[in-house]
């Protein structure tokens, strides 16, 4: 515990202060952890697969430029990325012995579940740097929430076979946690009045919506350790285990904050 709690009081300031900088120092960072993502990912599925690790990296690398460039037009987007998909698929003729459809698929599966969906905080930061601190509360103030409630008054199992330590408990505490940190950022971050009860609904079912998502990317990380019969993803983060081990709900709660934040802001400011 206290190597998780060092670990956190060390990350914690990182993450704040390379937020706050956006641009090109986010846009690093979010490559460098989602290609350390992937290939734990690929690395956990290597049993009987061969994800090709260099077309899963172009193709983050592409994606994070064109977020960063502002130049994510859907036709551009969409034929560049046709481009990197023929040379998969030039993988599977030339290294027809050592790659499979089955492999190609994979690797494509990786870039899309880890590398597209975390991408998403480029753009939230630069619509606003306070719209990426939803994604961080819905993950960590569940996570937190949940794992009180589980050890006080954990009872009944959630997903046993997923996630044994996981409890009904938890998750409701999580969902309140989330939904009551995600009100008190917002009426502070936005400046509103504490009695406007519209603005306190929508941030209320935002962080809670938010924690569903975020239990969800948790236990999906999960299933596929379960598959891979491993405990952890890795160990770059002391006490917590790999990038997939740390980030797997934000996974989920980045892509659901920026569409929230276009929708609940654009209801109320429009």
């Amino acid at each position: 515990m206290l190597v998780r709690i060092l670990t956190a009081v060390i990350g914690l300031p990182l993450l704040i202060f390379i937020v706050w900088l956006g641009g090109v120092p986010l846009a690093l960072a979010v490559y460098a952890i989602s290609v350390l993502g992937m290939y734990e990912f690929y690395k956990a599925v290597s049993g009987s697969l061969k994800p090709i690790h260099s077309v899963g990296f172009m193709m983050e690398a592409l994606l994070v430029l064109s977020l960063f460039l502002a130049e994510f037009s859907a036709p551009a987007l969409a034929f560049e990325f046709l481009g990197l998909f023929f040379i998969l698929l030039m993988f599977l003729v030339f290294k027809h012995d050592k790659y499979t459809v089955v492999d190609a698929a994979v690797t494509v599966f990786g870039f899309l579940y880890i590398g597209a969906l975390l991408s998403t905080i480029i753009v939230l930061r630069q619509e606003s740097i306070f719209y990426v601190w939803f994604a961080v509360i819905f993950a960590f103030a569940s996570d937190t929430g949940a794992y009180f409630s589980g050890v006080t008054l954990g009872k009944h199992k959630l997903a046993p076979v997923l996630s044994p330590k996981k409890s009904i408990e938890g998750a409701v505490g999580g969902l309140i946690a989330s939904a009551l940190v995600t009100v008190i950022y917002g009426l502070f971050a936005f400046k509103q009045s504490s009695a406007d009860v519209l603005f306190i609904g929508y941030m209320a079912a935002f962080g809670g919506i938010g924690s569903v998502l975020a239990q969800l990317g948790d236990l999906t990380a999960s299933s596929i350790k379960r598959k891979a019969d491993i405990k952890d993803y890795g160990n770059i983060f002391p006490g917590h285990g790999g990038v997939l081990d740390r980030f797997d709900s934000v996974l989920f709660t980045a892509p659901f904050a920026l569409a929230g934040c276009y929708i609940i802001f654009g209801m109320l400011w429009s």
